[in-house]
């Protein structure tokens, strides 16, 4: 797999209600190819949410974009451009965050969560300084963060629905 310097193709995911942003670090291939947020077929991302809210597993994007606008939940990414091989994160440089201005000053963002170390570090990095809003890490959903089953998934990304 070869080196490739990509603007995220994904746009955010909110409306005037969401209260809580998920922020991932940059999407996967296979996302890149859905043009849907957590594509992969092994990310745990979309089993977690419908188990968090006791909701039917949603198999389309319009049945994930309902199921977490439901919710109050935007979503999108940290990084705007940056040069990645395949899906890889620890491969990410040249990073270019995202303005999440577009989300926070259109909607009722009170708390941020950033979906592994990765979209938490950036975040830290690149767009805390402007927006002053601290950031909660929670463990990736990803299939390479094997040491985090469903369950134990479950139980750290509770703290959501607080």
């Amino acid at each position: 797999m070869r080196e490739e310097s990509i603007v995220h193709p994904i746009p955010p995911l909110y409306d005037e209600n969401c209260k809580i942003l998920i922020l991932g670090s940059f999407p996967s291939v296979k996302s890149r190819e859905a043009m849907f947020f957590y594509g992969h077929p092994q990310n745990r991302f979309w089993k977690l949410m419908a188990a968090l809210f006791d909701e039917a597993y949603p198999q389309s994007i319009e049945e994930k974009k309902s199921l977490v606008l439901k919710h109050h939940i935007a979503m999108w990414d940290t990084i705007r451009s940056c040069t990645i091989t395949g899906s890889s994160d620890s491969s990410i440089k040249d990073v270019v965050p995202n303005d999440l201005s577009v989300i926070l000053d259109n909607s009722r963002v009170e708390r941020i969560f950033c979906n592994g170390a990765t979209s938490y570090r950036l975040y830290m990095k690149y767009i805390y300084p402007t927006t002053g809003v601290k950031a909660v890490k929670l463990p990736s959903t990803s299939p390479a963060n094997a040491a985090f089953n469903l369950e134990r998934l479950l139980t750290e990304w509770s703290m959501i629905k607080d």
